[in-house]
């Protein structure tokens, strides 16, 4: 699996990549399928003070492609918000792909029906 992260107007330090990737191994254990993470870290000039950090996250697996995005006052906190709304669409996904097939009961398995003469 490849991180790549992008900045703007943000100096990426390696306590903000520690804690990316320390937050990105709750979305590899729930799916360990994932090919690429884009992580793009934004300071913007928004007018509300608490929407000036976002952080968007967008991750490749086989088949899909999923996007998150999250603005915050703390730029450690939208990571956390974004990460949570991915963890929600992979754990979707997960449920969508499931086999829902009931298993077969024991008593209809082919061992059990070898003892019948029919």
């Amino acid at each position: 699996m490849k991180i790549i992260i992008h900045s703007h107007h943000l100096e990426v330090t390696a306590a903000i990549k520690a804690h990316l990737n320390d937050k990105l191994e709750l979305i590899k254990k729930h799916f360990h399928e994932i090919i690429q993470i884009n992580a793009s870290l934004l300071v913007d000039k928004a007018q509300e003070k608490e929407h000036r950090q976002t952080a968007e996250l967008s991750i490749h697996i086989l088949g899909k492609d999923l996007f998150a995005q999250a603005h915050h006052q703390d730029l450690y906190l939208a990571i956390d918000a974004a990460v949570q709304k991915l963890d929600k669409q992979i754990l979707k996904l997960k449920e969508r792909t499931k086999n829902h097939h009931l298993p077969l009961h024991p008593k209809y398995k082919l061992d059990n029906l070898a003892g019948l003469n029919l």
